[in-house]
């Protein structure tokens, strides 16, 4: 294989890569452009929570927050464990948090009309 064909190759599965990156951000955004996975989210981040305390957090009904957590935790956004009969939810990782804190912080500089910054 010449150098140009094996850089060729390289740059294909490269931009292969990058595509499945890309498919994979676009869903997570997706299920973030949600306001009740927002909130649960937010609320999250803070510490792990039950449906109940969830419930309570977000303001919808509990049948609505256990079919988004289910949605979430199908993506591999968060994890579950038991404890007793209760079923505790925690984000699977920093990444997710810091992305969620991100948006909020967006739309705190866009409601309190504060300037940009890095």
């Amino acid at each position: 294989m010449s150098a140009r064909m094996h850089l060729s190759a390289a740059q294909g599965s490269q931009q292969r890569a990058d595509g499945e990156r890309l498919a994979v951000a676009v869903e997570v955004l997706g299920l973030l452009a949600d306001r009740t996975r927002l909130a649960l989210l937010q609320r999250l981040g803070e510490g792990e929570a039950d449906v109940g305390t969830l419930t309570e957090a977000c303001g919808a009904s509990r049948t609505s927050v256990s079919q988004h957590l289910a949605r979430l935790r199908l993506a591999g956004l968060v994890t579950t464990r038991k404890e007793g009969r209760r079923v505790v939810y925690a984000v699977r990782h920093g990444h997710l948090r810091r992305l969620v804190d991100e948006a909020l912080s967006v739309a705190d500089h866009r409601i309190g009309r504060l300037p940009p910054h890095d």
